[in-house]
């Protein structure tokens, strides 16, 4: 019998994968000292048990605890190449974990862009048609395509996004497992919303719960209207859990989920409970204006500059400087690219402001 991932069909066509049976390969760097090593170090988890499911959705499997309480949503390769998530929620479903209380489901999202993942090209599988945390806008949900007219949005992550959407409106708290390109301090991004930054701090150190205003070119699942709207009473999270491919983001990933999950008495309290972290709000967003922008070094994500005024950056014949002491750096991208993101900032608060 194939697996799921050496052939997937689903309803845009067949797509054939041919995993290499080695699973570390270096992609080496050609053009520029501050690429990032593209090393898969961790092996490609075997889905195939949880594809089929048990909410009517592929690759969404609930639980059901013995007494009342929230559904909480652990979801997975939203993008298909970030695998880190997807081995914590494969480890945990195999360990058999059961909720406390309420109904805890495990969701692997982009599946179609799992099935092409190669570690000999390990970025091209972040999605098939386009950026499924870049799709949550309601007017996009709530209309299907119509084939027959062209011109028209359609492909495989919007047609996912339908797809899982009604088990996500169930949803009172979402956690997104997500890791990142460049090297960072893990990061719990919580939109603005005071909810999820108070179950963000309970993530426990090293994670960095940050309060941002998502991206311009769509929205994130956490940014999903049930979850972001005034008055709401449902969470999302998006974990950042560390660089892509490393068996220390799989270690972070799972401690934060566990750590959440007791926050949430969804499971018994860890052993050691974590102490509440300080809390960030991301006040600029660093858009690169030039090709030549370049950080004045390769800064790591979660690094804070101490004083105002710090020059952390030249943008063609532009600086760029931190504007308060004490200045956080969210995700800098060391080779940001003209009209893209190269860095957000944040600062320390206690509280988000309007949340």
């Amino acid at each position: 019998m194939q697996s799921f991932r050496s052939c997937w069909i689903f309803n845009h066509g067949l797509f054939p994968t041919d995993p290499p049976p080695i699973q570390t390969i270096t992609m080496m760097q050609t053009t520029s000292a501050m690429i990032p090593e593209l090393t898969v170090r961790l092996e490609t988890p075997d889905l195939d048990p949880w594809i089929t499911g048990n909410t009517s959705i592929q690759g969404f499997t609930s639980i059901t605890g013995p007494r009342p309480g929230p559904h909480v949503v652990l979801v997975a390769l939203t993008h298909g190449n970030e695998i880190a998530g997807a081995i914590v929620l494969d480890q945990l479903l195999r360990q058999c974990i059961r909720p406390l209380r309420g109904c805890l489901t495990f969701g692997f999202a982009n599946l179609a862009a799992f099935a092409r993942f190669d570690p000999r090209q390990p970025i091209a599988s972040r999605f098939v048609d386009e950026d499924l945390n870049r799709v949550w806008q309601s007017d996009l949900l709530t209309s299907a395509p119509d084939k027959a007219c062209t011109g028209l949005r359609e492909g495989y992550e919007l047609f996912r996004a339908r797809e899982i959407k009604p088990l996500i409106d169930t949803a009172d708290v979402l956690i997104d497992l997500h890791s990142m390109l460049w090297p960072s301090r893990p990061l719990i991004l919580c939109g603005r919303n005071q909810r999820g930054l108070a179950l963000g701090r309970k993530a426990g150190d090293p994670a960095l719960p940050i309060a941002d205003d998502g991206h311009a070119t769509g929205r994130r699942l956490i940014d999903y209207t049930p979850f972001s709207e005034a008055g709401s009473k449902r969470t999302a999270l998006l974990v950042e859990g560390g660089q892509h491919w490393h068996a220390e983001t799989v270690t972070t990933l799972r401690q934060i989920v566990l750590n959440l999950l007791a926050a949430l008495e969804m499971i018994p309290s860890q052993q050691n409970v974590p102490p509440p972290v300080p809390c960030w709000s991301v006040t600029h967003t660093i858009i690169a204006r030039t090709a030549r922008f370049a950080f004045t070094q390769a800064f790591v994500g979660g690094h804070i500059i101490p004083h105002a005024g710090t020059l952390i950056a030249h943008d063609g014949d532009e600086t760029v400087r931190t504007p308060y002491d004490d200045c956080l750096l969210v995700m800098p991208s060391l080779r940001a690219s003209a009209g893209h993101t190269a860095v957000r900032l944040a600062k320390r608060i206690e509280t988000i402001p309007g949340g």
